[in-house]
């Protein structure tokens, strides 16, 4: 009854949200065995988690980069980079999800925020507007596999699984997927006959590759200094960030410091210096001191605005999640999801074809649901058949997330679609269109790591 309660509310057109809360009420009141107070004591309960404090202060981060011009900076940092190879734009549109997926963590933040400035570039450029729009939903979808990730955060907090390991997960995927949709670019260009976007500059070149180099040069500097020569950690690295800084005044880089963020949350996470929580509060912190202070691009007008619209996506977020917590645990309390799994287990003890079925019904189910609503549903159903046929719960983790990227680049309620038909001023069937080739190099992506565990796991096992 209470699926069928469930799927009456969502046919009426009612948020999902409300169709879970929902559906839950009614059946406890039809059934008579709980009082109504539960939902709304469960529902609380849900919430009512350290790591999904996490949550705000990354969509706040997010936001706080999106709108101190970080990503203007981000963007002519890839184009110094990648825009003089053929097919220039495309690949600076991979590359610049790659570094703003570090500090996101959502897809839509990037396709709203980055991926209007790159569309509107590549038309400018002579691009067609779908196959700009294209890899600009491509390359949305590593938000939440290159850490940090929202996703991951819930998934934590659900799979009772630590979320730094996870962040830890979606690097070498996240990578994998970037080089994947760079090749599929290189292939258009290729097709095409494509040129460079800009002019070969060895200077322009050499002063993006020197930002790389102290990307990842200077956390190896400081683990040189706290192990080898036993420097204090934690003055070492308040020194360490003295000369970033001195740095970028020094040479005038276009994106260091920004790019820094990603490395400045995972190496604090991996070396105990702070949980994901303290690192999403670092990451605001870490915005402000550059919108407030170095650049001097964020106002306390735009920061109050900032902090509006957080406080919106953070009441939609947690609001799922606490409708989710009781629908999932109304599914457990009535035995939906033993069931579930008896079947599931009835018909294949084989961990790959139980990972095919879950692969196919996810993207099933990220075509209709937020990834959030999606990941509260399907974790409390799937992951003890996973963790029983011996799937690792970070692995599955991972495959589950991607699945739900992927879906929101489909109709009929793809969030990414409707951002992008919004910003390139397409329809939405073609949008639709304009995004079904870049399904190739997604799902190429998915079969590797669904089937590929070792390059899911490899960084987790080394730090956890």
């Amino acid at each position: 009854m209470l699926k069928i309660f469930f799927l009456i509310f969502m046919a009426g057109g009612i948020p999902v949200a409300i169709a879970m809360a929902g559906a839950s009420l009614v059946y406890i009141l039809t059934s008579g065995s709980l009082p109504p107070f539960v939902v709304i004591h469960r529902m609380v309960s849900g919430i009512d988690s350290f790591p999904l404090l996490a949550v705000p202060f990354f969509i706040l981060a997010g936001n706080l980069m999106n709108n101190a011009g970080i990503t203007t900076r981000i963007y002519n940092f890839a184009l110094a980079l990648v825009g003089w190879l053929k097919g220039g734009l495309g690949h600076v549109n991979v590359l610049g999800s790659v570094i703003f997926a570090g500090m996101s963590g959502t897809a839509i933040a990037d396709a709203a925020g980055l991926g209007t400035i790159e569309i509107k570039a590549m038309k400018e450029h002579g691009y067609a507007t779908e196959f700009a729009v294209g890899v600009t939903a491509a390359s949305a979808t590593l938000g939440p596999i290159i850490p940090p990730s929202l996703p991951f955060v819930i998934y934590g907090m659900m799979a009772n699984v630590s979320v730094g390991a996870l962040f830890l997960a979606g690097i070498l995927p996240g990578a994998m997927m970037a080089l994947l949709m760079m090749f599929t670019v290189g292939w258009y260009a290729h097709r095409n006959k494509w040129g460079g976007d800009v002019k070969f500059s060895s200077t322009r070149l050499f002063k993006a590759l020197c930002e790389l180099a102290v990307v990842i040069g200077w956390p190896l500097l400081l683990w040189a200094a706290v192990t080898r020569l036993g420097a204090p950690a934690q003055i070492t690295v308040f020194v360490g960030l003295g000369l970033l800084f001195v740095l970028d005044r020094i040479f005038a880089f276009e994106a260091l410091l920004p790019i820094m963020t990603p490395v400045l949350l995972i190496g604090g996470m991996s070396t105990g210096l702070f949980t994901p929580t303290e690192g999403a509060i670092a990451a605001c912190v870490w915005a402000m001191i550059l919108g407030f202070a170095w650049y001097r691009t964020l106002s306390w007008k735009m920061f109050v605005k900032v902090c509006l619209d957080t406080i919106e996506t953070t009441s939609t977020v947690l609001f799922i999640v606490a409708a989710a917590s009781i629908f999932g645990w109304m599914l457990t309390a009535t035995g939906v999801t033993t069931d579930i799994a008896n079947w599931v287990l009835g018909f294949t003890k084989e961990a790959w074809v139980f990972l095919l079925l879950a692969n196919l019904l996810m993207l099933f189910v990220g075509c209709f649901l937020e990834p959030t609503a999606a990941i509260t549903i399907l974790v409390p159903i799937l992951l003890p058949i996973a963790t029983q046929l011996g799937v690792d719960p970070i692995h599955f983790g991972l495959v589950m997330v991607l699945n739900l990227m992927i879906g929101l680049l489909h109709p009929p309620m793809g969030m990414v679609l409707f951002v992008l038909a919004r910003v390139a001023g397409l329809s939405f069937e073609r949008t639709t269109m304009a995004i079904l080739p870049w399904l190739v190099p997604l799902l190429l992506s998915l079969a590797i790591i669904t089937y590929m565990p070792k390059l899911v796991l490899w960084l987790p096992k080394m730090f956890f």
